[in-house]
Protein backbone atom coordinates (compact mmCIF):
# COMPACT_ATOMS: atom_id res chain seq x y z
CA UNK A 1 0.00 0.00 0.00
CA UNK A 2 2.91 2.60 0.91
CA UNK A 3 4.75 1.50 -2.18
CA UNK A 4 1.58 2.41 -4.05
CA UNK A 5 1.26 5.62 -2.51
CA UNK A 6 4.49 6.81 -2.96
CA UNK A 7 4.45 5.58 -6.71
CA UNK A 8 1.46 7.90 -7.18
CA UNK A 9 3.02 10.63 -5.38
CA UNK A 10 5.96 10.39 -7.94
CA UNK A 11 3.75 10.61 -10.67
CA UNK A 12 1.56 13.12 -9.35
CA UNK A 13 4.77 15.37 -8.77
CA UNK A 14 6.05 14.22 -12.86
CA UNK A 15 2.25 15.22 -14.03
CA UNK A 16 2.85 18.84 -12.31
CA UNK A 17 6.38 19.28 -13.21
CA UNK A 18 5.82 18.45 -17.06
CA UNK A 19 1.95 20.86 -16.71
CA UNK A 20 4.01 24.04 -15.26
CA UNK A 21 7.33 23.86 -17.71
CA UNK A 22 6.26 24.75 -21.42
CA UNK A 23 9.95 23.74 -22.25
CA UNK A 24 10.92 20.50 -20.54
CA UNK A 25 14.40 20.00 -20.90
CA UNK A 26 16.33 16.47 -22.11
CA UNK A 27 17.28 16.24 -18.20
CA UNK A 28 14.00 16.92 -17.03
CA UNK A 29 12.71 14.35 -19.34
CA UNK A 30 15.28 11.85 -18.81
CA UNK A 31 15.42 11.88 -14.52
CA UNK A 32 11.51 11.40 -14.63
CA UNK A 33 11.36 8.51 -17.42
CA UNK A 34 14.47 7.08 -14.99
CA UNK A 35 13.08 7.84 -11.82
CA UNK A 36 9.45 6.20 -12.88
CA UNK A 37 11.34 2.90 -14.45
CA UNK A 38 13.41 3.20 -10.98
CA UNK A 39 10.35 3.62 -8.77
CA UNK A 40 8.19 0.74 -10.96
CA UNK A 41 11.25 -1.82 -10.33
CA UNK A 42 12.22 -0.85 -7.30
CA UNK A 43 8.20 -1.52 -5.88
CA UNK A 44 8.73 -5.39 -6.84
CA UNK A 45 11.57 -5.75 -4.63
CA UNK A 46 10.94 -6.95 -0.81
CA UNK A 47 7.59 -6.38 1.00
CA UNK A 48 6.61 -4.03 3.76
CA UNK A 49 9.32 -1.04 4.90
CA UNK A 50 11.91 -2.78 2.46
CA UNK A 51 9.61 -2.21 -0.43
CA UNK A 52 9.02 1.48 0.36
CA UNK A 53 12.49 1.93 0.24
CA UNK A 54 13.55 0.04 -2.63
CA UNK A 55 10.81 2.03 -4.42
CA UNK A 56 12.62 5.50 -3.17
CA UNK A 57 15.84 3.75 -3.83
CA UNK A 58 15.04 3.08 -7.17
CA UNK A 59 13.34 5.92 -7.85
CA UNK A 60 16.30 7.99 -7.00
CA UNK A 61 18.50 6.10 -8.65
CA UNK A 62 16.95 6.04 -11.91
CA UNK A 63 16.65 9.85 -11.90
CA UNK A 64 19.99 10.71 -11.81
CA UNK A 65 20.66 8.00 -14.50
CA UNK A 66 17.94 9.36 -16.77
CA UNK A 67 19.12 12.61 -16.70
CA UNK A 68 22.64 12.52 -16.98
CA UNK A 69 22.34 12.31 -21.17
CA UNK A 70 20.80 15.64 -20.90
CA UNK A 71 23.06 17.20 -18.49
CA UNK A 72 26.05 16.17 -20.22
CA UNK A 73 24.58 17.98 -23.95
CA UNK A 74 25.33 21.36 -24.16
CA UNK A 75 23.89 24.49 -26.42
CA UNK A 76 25.49 23.17 -29.33
CA UNK A 77 24.94 19.33 -29.14
CA UNK A 78 21.20 20.38 -28.59
CA UNK A 79 21.37 22.37 -31.28
CA UNK A 80 22.12 19.55 -33.30
CA UNK A 81 19.48 17.44 -32.29
CA UNK A 82 17.09 20.03 -33.62
CA UNK A 83 18.88 20.34 -36.93
CA UNK A 84 18.92 17.00 -36.69
CA UNK A 85 15.25 16.97 -36.91
CA UNK A 86 14.83 19.82 -38.85
CA UNK A 87 16.58 17.93 -41.88
CA UNK A 88 17.08 14.23 -41.43
CA UNK A 89 14.79 11.88 -42.57
CA UNK A 90 13.40 9.44 -40.30
CA UNK A 91 15.35 6.34 -39.84
CA UNK A 92 18.43 7.76 -41.06
CA UNK A 93 20.95 9.14 -38.16
CA UNK A 94 23.25 12.49 -37.92
CA UNK A 95 26.47 11.99 -35.73
CA UNK A 96 29.07 14.27 -34.10
CA UNK A 97 31.27 14.52 -31.35
CA UNK A 98 31.56 17.48 -29.13
CA UNK A 99 35.25 18.97 -29.22
CA UNK A 100 34.14 20.70 -25.70
CA UNK A 101 33.23 17.18 -23.87
CA UNK A 102 34.98 14.26 -25.90
CA UNK A 103 31.16 13.19 -25.96
CA UNK A 104 29.74 11.19 -29.41
CA UNK A 105 26.21 11.30 -30.21
CA UNK A 106 23.74 9.74 -32.87
CA UNK A 107 20.53 11.50 -33.49
CA UNK A 108 18.43 9.23 -35.62
CA UNK A 109 14.49 11.21 -36.10
CA UNK A 110 11.96 7.85 -35.93
CA UNK A 111 8.91 8.81 -36.81
CA UNK A 112 7.26 12.19 -38.14
CA UNK A 113 3.33 13.08 -37.63
CA UNK A 114 1.39 15.96 -37.34
CA UNK A 115 -0.79 16.51 -33.82
CA UNK A 116 -2.99 19.55 -33.44
CA UNK A 117 -1.81 21.10 -36.48
CA UNK A 118 1.71 20.41 -35.10
CA UNK A 119 4.74 18.65 -37.05
CA UNK A 120 5.82 16.63 -34.21
CA UNK A 121 8.81 13.78 -34.45
CA UNK A 122 9.88 10.95 -31.94
CA UNK A 123 13.67 10.63 -32.14
CA UNK A 124 16.23 8.82 -29.96
CA UNK A 125 19.83 10.28 -29.11
CA UNK A 126 22.46 8.11 -28.57
CA UNK A 127 25.56 8.94 -26.63
CA UNK A 128 28.29 7.83 -25.80
CA UNK A 129 30.05 9.63 -22.68
CA UNK A 130 33.68 8.69 -21.01
CA UNK A 131 33.31 5.07 -22.81
CA UNK A 132 29.65 4.74 -21.87
CA UNK A 133 26.66 4.13 -24.06
CA UNK A 134 23.26 5.67 -23.14
CA UNK A 135 20.26 6.64 -24.61
CA UNK A 136 17.28 8.70 -24.49
CA UNK A 137 13.99 8.91 -27.02
CA UNK A 138 12.09 11.75 -27.10
CA UNK A 139 9.73 13.22 -28.71
CA UNK A 140 9.60 17.28 -30.30
CA UNK A 141 6.92 19.39 -31.77
CA UNK A 142 7.63 22.59 -33.60
CA UNK A 143 6.42 25.35 -31.58
CA UNK A 144 4.50 28.42 -33.31
CA UNK A 145 8.27 30.30 -34.09
CA UNK A 146 9.26 27.00 -35.40
CA UNK A 147 11.79 26.14 -33.18
CA UNK A 148 11.52 22.22 -31.96
CA UNK A 149 10.37 22.00 -28.19
CA UNK A 150 10.09 18.97 -26.41
CA UNK A 151 6.95 17.82 -25.58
Amino acid sequence: MAGRILMTLVLAGAVALLAGCQTISKQQTGALIGGAAGGAIGSQIGGGRGRTAAIIAGTLAGAAVGGSVGRSMDDVDRMRVSRTLETVPDRQSSTWRNPNTGHQYQATPTRTYRSSGQDCREYQVEATMDGYPETITGTACRDASGRWVNV
